[in-house]
């Protein structure tokens, strides 16, 4: 079990990472091309776009991922494709509600929030929220049953005909001088790529469905084992992802009272409407880009870590709960404390690389890459919580987290010399809070004796050479080379440093090599 566990994890982990990459790449281009306050008007409708997605389906992979696999624990298969069904309709409803919730309301939204033009992009991204709430479905029924690789292979698909279309269609209307149109278009790539994201899930539904309903005639329901009725497995599916929908909201609600807060804060401390759009396009399409790269190692292993710690719960192997808890937070601190170290030394010059006509920006990533580790041990937290059925701890923190972000933004970002950066300050204590009661719940409950040594200080132990090295490395070579090349070349020298100074130390084993699927030897 910890060996498929963590195999189905990596797989998603590397689907997920090669997603956020090309997300990322073609950020890049788009920036260039629309500017800062296109990337603003961009991130408007996608932020609006996220909370009503979440607020919809944002809980339904999860829920059904762990209804799905408590009753293959029990071996009752019936039950479990049932909870599929059961989740199609509720899918279909609330993806329905919220594409005509975001339709209807987008011309509302540009003029509450204190954003002209952006009503473009959110209603283009509209269709958007039914197909994702169906693609959910299907996603939360395959990892349920362990199996991640539809999820990864349908997440390439989506993600690589949606970098595609957003660049083609922001291109052609920006070549017409039309700001909106074109942020509007890079925004509707992702429905086309949502499309083809879902006929992929689909089209792997139908190759399995063969198998699955063997298996469900082969094991017959035994006496005590009763058909659930689909109303009681819909009831349980909203009740269920209920509150992991809004304990996973987090990230979104943090993002939507930034978006809410920037321009109205900004314009009331004395900047113009043109330079609160450009200051929210750095915030969204920069620093938000950039640090949930690394966020996306934790993403995916919540996605393996709340199924299988369910399972490992309805059979009550606590030991094997306990193990995957820790992995799974030893895995997430590995990537997400030596990237928040390398974000925030190397801020100004991976700025400089990536965002050549618009570099400006990078003093959020100097104070915020912090979060990037708060924000991971939330998410592996909320998971292992919600997969032991304590689904409203995750609820209390993402709450206390909006509650404090709220006040601090208002404050800082009202300040001239602060404006935007208050929205980052905000992020990070919001995750910081969060991920600490989510962690002291997860160890009142669980019991778990973590390893501090190898989960925080080796790591960062390495980080701290790492951007030492990354540092002086990329002011010595700048004035030789140039920005461009000192700055790869330092960043590659601080990864190797990174890994062999973490092998020196012990925060790294070769066991922990060659456990990872298609890399290392050993799967058991």
């Amino acid at each position: 079990m910890q060996s498929s566990f963590i195999k189905q994890a990596a797989i998603l982990a590397a689907a997920t990472l090669f997603v956020r990459f090309i997300g990322f790449l073609y950020r890049l281009p788009l920036t260039n091309l629309i500017g800062d306050e296109g990337i603003g008007l961009y991130g408007v409708g996608y932020q609006f776009y996220l909370f009503v997605l979440v607020m919809s389906s944002a809980g339904l992979p999860g829920a059904i991922s762990k209804m799905v696999s408590e009753r293959i624990a029990r071996k009752e298969y019936r039950n479990a494709h049932g909870v599929f069904r059961a989740a199609m309709t509720v899918g279909i409803t609330f993806g329905l509600a919220g594409t005509l919730l975001l339709w209807i309301l987008a011309g509302y939204f540009e003029v509450w929030f204190g954003y002209p033009g952006s009503s473009y992009s959110i209603r283009a991204l509209a269709p958007t929220i039914l197909i994702v709430s169906i693609m959910a479905v299907f996603r939360g029924y395959f990892q349920g049953m362990n199996n991640t690789v539809p999820t990864a292979v349908s997440q390439v698909v989506e993600q690589v005909f949606n970098a595609i279309f957003s660049l083609f269609l922001a291109y052609i209307f920006i070549g017409q001088d039309n700001l909106e149109w074109a942020a509007a278009g890079g925004t509707a790539g992702t429905g086309i790529g949502a499309v083809l994201g879902l006929i992929t899930l689909m089209a792997i539904y139908k190759v399995l469905s063969p198998k699955l309903r063997n298996r469900i005639r082969k094991h017959s329901v035994s006496q005590d084992q009763k058909i659930e009725k689909p109303s009681s497995q819909i009831k349980e599916v909203m009740a269920t992802a209920f509150p992991i929908i809004l304990g996973t909201a987090i990230y979104s609600i943090a993002n939507f009272i930034d978006m809410a807060m920037v321009s109205n804060r900004m314009q009331a401390g004395g900047f113009d409407e043109v330079a609160s759009r450009a200051a929210f396009g750095q915030l969204t399409g920069k620093f938000i880009v950039l640090t949930t790269l690394p966020v996306s190692i934790s993403t995916a292993l919540t996605a393996a870590v709340l199924p299988s710690i369910a399972g490992s719960t309805v059979t009550r192997d606590f030991k094997a709960v306990t193990a995957k808890i820790g992995k799974a937070l030893r895995m997430s601190t590995l990537v997400s404390i030596p990237a928040a170290m390398g974000l925030a030394v190397m801020a100004e010059p991976i700025y400089l690389l990536l965002f050549p006509n618009h570099p400006e920006g990078a003093h959020l990533m100097q104070v915020g890459a912090i979060s990037v580790v708060f924000l991971s041990l939330n998410q592996i937290a909320t998971g292992a919580l919600q997969g032991i059925n304590k689904i409203k701890i995750p609820v209390i923190a993402a709450a206390a987290g909006a509650i404090v972000k709220i006040p601090l933004n208002y404050v800082l970002i009202y300040q001239p010399n602060i404006n935007v950066l208050g929205a980052v300050i905000s992020t990070v204590v919001c995750y910081l809070l969060a991920a600490t009661i989510n962690m002291v719940a997860l160890r009142s409950y669980t019991k778990i004796k973590l390893d501090w040594v190898g989960i925080f200080i080796k790591p960062l132990a390495a980080s701290v050479v790492m951007g030492l090295t990354c540092f002086v490395s990329h002011n010595i070579m700048v004035s030789i080379v140039g920005d461009t090349i000192s700055t790869i070349a330092s960043v590659v020298m601080g990864g190797v440093v990174y890994f062999t100074v973490l092998m020196l130390i012990g925060g790294i084993h070769n066991e922990d090599m060659e456990r990872i699927p298609f890399i290392g030897r050993k799967r058991s």
